[in-house]
């Protein structure tokens, strides 16, 4: 397999870049001539960011192929095994009834996108930046350099406990809104106590969350102001919205026992949909984003800006991808699911 040391070079330089644009000097707006030199020298170059799925991308078998191939790969099951008392490749490789419990789900996804995402950096691939959708956000800041692989094992198995504790059984309640605008569909909820959005994935789709009462309400009037279907989905609970903040608030006691680091390079967050680049910002937006609107349409639109062309989806699923092309189809996408998948992708870009 070719390392293109000429191309990592290049995206060793923008990654200087990127961290220099996310504290440019006091210039002006923007930083001043400083800052637009850094957009423009780093909008030059082909940047890759790593992407990971969030809860719901799931499924049984995932991650096995990586296990069976790679000791890094196994390593990173065993780890999360140990660590959680669980035996985590029953949980990902048989069909089983835990899988799709909250508890389950969060430490099993990020198990599996780690393993593969240490696989390809193994290889030789390397990330400007990265970015995850809700549970993916402790995939990317892991990725990142931010904490350990370990410490967001255990961090997610927590969050997945709160989250599901946090409201009880069938008092709330998601639904996927398609064919309306953002603008528009915040009109309509803004009458409608107890419900709000919970995802901007990509144009003419977002996701709405809240009281089980209030998002079926939603729905009738969504569908009244021109959607074309609302779809409720099949979750545990109101996720990323304010009826979270208590699974929040349990969150933040876990946090002041993780050692957080200086993110070696910036990821994006769901909360501010901007790059998280110095330590202190990063415990704040991980409480908050439980019960906020995970902004995925604009933090793939910044991280297009900043000059990302190429987006590799790390983990079980093509929905990222999925988003991603109906944001900007002139981006190019790989997806990580399989041990075959990724031998492709790192074929080009390694």
């Amino acid at each position: 397999m070719k390392h293109g040391t000429v191309q990592q070079e290049e995206r060793r330089t923008c990654v200087l870049l990127l961290r220099r644009q996310l504290h440019p000097r006091n210039d002006g707006p923007g930083g001043g001539a400083f800052g637009q030199k850094v957009e423009s020298e780093c909008n030059a170059m082909s940047k890759i960011a790593f992407i990971f799925p969030g809860q719901g991308a799931q499924t049984a078998g995932m991650g096995k192929d990586f296990y069976e191939n790679s000791r890094k790969a196994k390593d990173i099951f065993d780890m999360a095994s140990e660590l959680l008392s669980l035996d985590m490749r029953k949980l990902c490789f048989e069909k089983n009834d835990l899988l799709d419990k909250t508890e389950y789900t969060q430490a099993a996804l990020v198990t599996v996108s780690m393993a593969a995402e240490h696989v390809l950096r193994e290889w030789g691939m390397t990330a400007d930046v990265t970015a995850g959708l809700s549970l993916g956000e402790y995939c990317a800041a892991a990725s990142a350099g931010a904490f350990s692989t370990e410490d967001a094992v255990l961090m997610v198995r927590k969050r997945g406990i709160f989250m599901e504790e946090a409201v009880p059984a069938n008092k709330g309640a998601m639904a996927a809104v398609i064919g309306l605008t953002g603008a528009r569909t915040e009109e309509v909820l803004e009458k409608i106590p107890n419900v709000w959005i919970a995802n901007y994935n990509c144009p003419g789709q977002l996701v709405i969350t809240g009281e089980k009462s209030a998002v079926e309400t939603a729905g009738s009037s969504l569908k009244e102001a021109g959607t074309k279907r609302v779809i409720l989905l099949n979750v545990s609970g109101p996720f990323h919205s304010p009826m979270m903040e208590t699974a929040g608030q349990q969150l933040a006691r876990v946090l002041e026992n993780v050692r957080l680091n200086q993110p070696v390079i910036p990821y994006v967050s769901n909360v501010t949909a901007d790059f998280v680049g110095e330590t202190g910002e990063i415990k704040d937006l991980l409480i908050r984003q439980v019960s906020s609107p995970v902004r995925w349409q604009q933090s793939v639109e910044k991280l297009i800006a900043a000059g990302v062309d190429t987006f590799v989806e790390i983990g079980p699923g093509k929905t990222l991808s999925g988003f991603i092309r109906r944001i900007d189809r002139n981006v190019k996408c790989f997806n990580v699911g399989t041990w075959e998948e990724a031998e492709k992708a790192a074929e080009q870009l390694c």
